[in-house]
């Protein structure tokens, strides 16, 4: 009687082999803690353990390309990711920064650094892709850089993601400008060319269609009758899916993923989906960097140093010059512009997929190839040790949290997030009345200055889980959110209400949009910070003018009811005109015209 087990261990052993994805791990363990705990971050701590186990190290792997084929899907999950943080509204409103930044950036990168093969004797058609690859950053490194630093949600980190977005977008004109400056391929008949751009439309409305109508319904049906680990499979179904559509279509994976995460970031099922997709993101990503690192071809480097040691330098200082001048002309300031212009400084990976589109069309030779590939990871390489230099050189002034305490287990009976001007007046009637208040700040000198006048205010950023735990945000019978920052605002709102359902929010609210805003992300209650204040001028000016107090009273319930009014029709939408006729205009008054 044969041994089953025996059996089993046997073709375990000889059909499948686990070293490779031991020393993946132990590098990337070794690696990254260890780079960033002398400063250098995890990026850099991979792309280092990828040049130690690769080819040109101790020779664990030999095939790098096959590894960075597989870890392309950690840059996909990426996108997924960054787009459930993208409401479709916030995409619209960045559709300035997406079109007109990344299209100003992306030409003057081009016409900037083609200069570079043109100078160094080579073709024209040469030059034009070795530096239009260039232009193409680096999405993986510039998002997780951005990650790390805390900048995705802030506005100088979403005019980089507007650009990265605007070089994704751009990757399908140029490839196919590559076949068309390929020889013979100007005889590409117009028909040809409309039918590639037709195929690329009907896959992006393909997409938009299935997320609007079927993803939603699915997660549904899915969290109804399925286990868990089904709403995980069916979370990474969507994502590779969405990335293998878009291929099909000519478009770029990564697009795919990002829209489809964009057409699933107002679904209730949003927080889970990132939950499930994290694990695979954060490993697959670490993948490809250690996949970068491996395919550095030091034979390349030695055998073309000249060129290289040229060539490098030359195309990222063009093109930090090009964004630095870019960031200028639209208005950034200075210390954003040079931060910018040093993130993005990298060529990035889509460059691998043009070079090789053009070395198969002929326009470049495989050498040139190899040189380009080359040229692209040092810059990639070198640009965590930039940003280090960068911030060594201009270093920022860290608020000291001397004297300042971090949340940990409060128990008040109101959670008060934000003390500036607007938290400390809405504190004062709860304090009075002898409610319990845990209130936070993420300001350590406001905090200080709060102690002088009697108050205790925690150190904690509300946007973050675990803070609103550690708060006591589970167990408080009210949350109020009276931070400053119209977006963290938004955020912390949607998700108190996603995690503790059972707790009303009350929020404060910078403009009539935000308050239609924080209504949507399920605010219990929400008040425009200039309403109240402006009514009671209103009042007062028109107790002065002589009205009789019953007077003033009955116009104001009539304000607030037709301000409640125009509310509820803008939160229906396509009511501007019903919306327009409850305000009380002066166009039909004299004005003073002879």
């Amino acid at each position: 009687m044969s041994d089953p087990i025996g059996a089993a261990t046997e073709a375990a052993h000889h059909g499948f082999d686990l070293v490779p994805i031991v020393v993946l791990l132990a590098a990337a363990v070794v690696a990254v803690p260890v780079f960033r705990r002398i400063g250098l971050g995890s990026v850099l701590g991979y792309l280092a353990a990828g040049l130690a186990i690769g080819p040109y190290g101790l020779g664990f792997f030999h095939d790098a390309q096959s590894i960075l084929h597989v870890a392309e899907l950690g840059v996909v999950l990426f996108l997924f990711v960054i787009g459930l943080e993208m409401q479709p509204s916030r995409l619209w409103a960045m559709r300035g920064e997406i079109f007109g930044l990344g299209t100003l950036q992306v030409c003057l990168a081009i016409f900037a650094l083609i200069w570079v093969g043109i100078t160094l004797g080579y073709p024209v058609e040469a030059s034009f892709v070795s530096g239009t690859g260039f232009v193409l950053t680096s999405t993986a490194i510039v998002m997780q850089l951005l990650q790390d630093r805390g900048q995705m949600a802030q506005p100088r980190g979403r005019r980089i993601i507007a650009i990265l977005l605007f070089e994704d977008l751009a990757i399908v004109p140029l490839l196919a400008i590559v076949a068309f400056l390929a020889p013979g391929g100007g005889d590409a008949t117009l028909t040809d060319r409309l039918e590639g751009i037709a195929i690329g439309l009907a896959a992006i409305a393909a997409l938009v269609l299935a997320g609007r109508y079927l993803l939603d319904p699915m997660f549904r049906l899915l969290a109804r009758f399925g286990a868990r680990e089904v709403m995980t499979a069916a979370a990474l179904l969507v994502v590779l899916g969405a990335a293998v559509l878009m291929n099909a279509g000519g478009l770029s994976m990564a697009m795919g993923a990002f829209l489809a995460g964009v057409l699933l970031s107002e679904s209730s099922f949003r927080h889970q989906l990132e939950a499930d997709v994290e694990p695979f993101r954060g490993l697959l990503l670490g993948l490809f960097f250690l996949g970068v690192g491996m395919a550095l071809d030091l034979n390349i480097i030695a055998t073309n140093w000249a060129v290289i040691a040229i060539s490098v330098p030359a195309f990222m200082i063009l093109k930090m010059l090009v964004i630095y001048v870019v960031a200028r002309i639209t208005r950034a300031p200075k210390d954003e512009a040079l931060e910018r212009a040093v993130l993005m400084a990298q060529g990035g990976e889509f460059a691998f997929v043009l070079y090789a589109a053009a070395t198969q069309f002929g326009i470049l030779t495989p050498e040139w190839n190899a040189n380009l590939t080359a040229i692209i990871i040092i810059s990639m390489v070198l640009t965590p040790l930039m940003i280090i230099l960068h911030g060594r050189l201009t270093p920022r002034i860290a608020a000291s949290l001397e004297g300042v305490e971090e949340v940990e287990c409060l128990t008040g009976r109101v959670l008060l997030i934000g003390f500036g001007r607007f938290g400390q007046i809405a504190s004062q009637p709860l304090l009075a009345r002898g409610h319990s208040l845990s209130i936070i700040d993420t300001d350590p000198q406001a905090i200080r200055d709060a102690e002088r006048f009697g108050f205790k205010v925690f150190y904690g950023d509300g946007c973050r889980l675990d803070i609103l735990h550690a708060a006591g945000a589970d167990e408080a019978s009210l949350i109020i959110v009276a931070a400053s920052d119209r977006d963290v605002i938004s955020q912390i709102v949607e998700l108190a209400r996603h995690e503790f359902p059972m707790v009303p929010v009350l929020a404060r609210a910078l403009t009539r949009q935000h308050a239609q805003e924080l209504v949507r992300h399920g605010a219990a209650f929400q008040i425009r910070e200039t309403y109240e204040s402006a009514l009671v001028m209103g009042r007062e000016a028109l107790t002065r003018l002589g009205e009789t107090p019953e007077i003033v009273e009955e116009t104001l319930a009539d304000v607030r009811a037709r301000d409640a009014e125009r509310m509820a029709l803008e939160q229906v939408g396509g009511m501007e005109d019903a919306s327009k006729a409850l305000i009380h205009g002066n166009m039909g008054q004299p004005h003073g015209h002879p």
